[in-house]
């Protein structure tokens, strides 16, 4: 038998590592648009940008993890998700400004490398990147022996996009009469979940195998429900009524509804001296966070800044323009809904 080296009684097997990541190449490459160059495998990754299409280029990045829906993924022993959601959300982040994904990084820490987790994460990482028009140009992946529990991970990606500097979203032209339409989530998308394990697993003694009450669904089928991605209804948004000047644009702001729920992420496009009212009857409020209120004895108010509620996207777009959006954003196959209006006040929410 072949002597182990030092480093894999260590605990960090590069062999091992080296094999689990055979299959890369052919991952990234069904994710590359043309724009990609070199090859995968370098020290960093090239993406030249097309000057061409846009007059004045605007990088926008944004960085982020999954969160504790982690832990449900460790206790289900389901990881075919989590690539997904780490893509999605970041797409989503850098949409609200108006631009389009270029290329997205990944890094995966782990105390020692799973061969099925590792697989499903990064098939995960390219379908979502495959689905957004974003190429998956590299990552970093770290044995870490001791740093980690066994059987578990961490994730973060980033994410580059651009968008010509005068169609960059920033909610400058917001004022009180605008309509804010509200785009379905598929659940609690990748927040909030700290608080919902110890409602589900805590207090109820539920497990990822348990029947949610009333639902007829299993907590991990629920739980681990992909993070929707809005980038490309947004971009073809963006398209058809954001032409000509700023001031005739119809989509005047886009807040993904992430941590801080509603109360928190909406301000951040919101003027001063404009609130926005929310009309909590006027959206399905989806079955999940209706049980975790009930059981977790959660105020109104907090369920809006802790979950999503069924929402995960506000539009703040033009009143004479608002029908044509949620039309075009229901042929674009989501729910959607007239959830609320601008108001005078001072960049507040206001749940009515």
């Amino acid at each position: 038998m072949a002597k182990k080296s030092a480093y894999a009684a260590a605990g960090v097997d590069l062999k091992v590592s080296n094999r689990l990541k055979d299959d890369l190449p052919a991952l990234l490459a069904s994710t590359m648009r043309p724009e990609v160059l070199g090859e995968v495998g370098g020290f960093g990754g090239l993406f030249e940008i097309n000057t061409r299409k846009y007059r004045k280029p605007v990088l926008v990045s944004s960085v982020d993890g999954v969160g504790t829906k982690l832990k449900v993924a460790f206790a289900a022993k389901r990881h075919e998700t989590i690539g997904q959601d780490l893509v999605n959300h970041c797409v989503n982040d850098i949409a609200v400004i108006g631009a389009e994904p270029l290329f997205f990084l990944d890094y995966i820490g782990a105390g020692t490398l799973q061969k099925k987790a590792f697989a499903d994460i990064v098939r995960g990482f390219a379908i979502g990147c495959r689905e957004n028009n974003c190429s998956l140009v590299g990552g970093e992946t770290a044995q870490m022996p001791g740093f980690y529990k066994a059987g578990e991970y961490d994730v973060s990606g980033t994410i580059v996009g651009v968008v010509d500097k005068s169609r960059i979203l920033d909610g400058r032209t917001i004022k009180p009469g605008d309509k804010l339409i509200g785009i379905a989530s598929s659940g609690l998308h990748t927040n909030g979940y700290s608080l919902a394990r110890s409602i589900l697993f805590d207090k109820m003694k539920l497990k990822p195998s348990s029947k949610l009450p009333g639902l007829g669904i299993k907590v991990s089928d629920e739980l681990l429900k992909v993070h929707i991605s809005y980038g490309l209804v947004v971009q073809k948004l963006l398209k058809k009524f954001n032409k000509g000047v700023r001031k005739s644009w119809g989509i005047k702001g886009l807040a993904h509804i992430t941590g801080g729920g509603f109360i928190d992420n909406i301000p951040r496009i919101l003027p001063e001296k404009c609130n926005a009212v929310i009309l909590r009857d006027t959206w399905e409020v989806l079955p999940i966070f209706d049980l975790l209120k009930a059981k977790g004895r959660i105020t109104e108010s907090e369920m809006h800044q802790v979950f999503n509620m069924g929402i995960g996207m506000v539009a703040i777009v033009r009143g004479d323009d608002s029908k044509g959006i949620l039309r075009m954003i229901r042929a674009n196959k989501f729910k959607a809904w007239d959830i609320g209006f601008v108001d005078s006040g001072n960049r507040k929410v206001q749940l009515a």
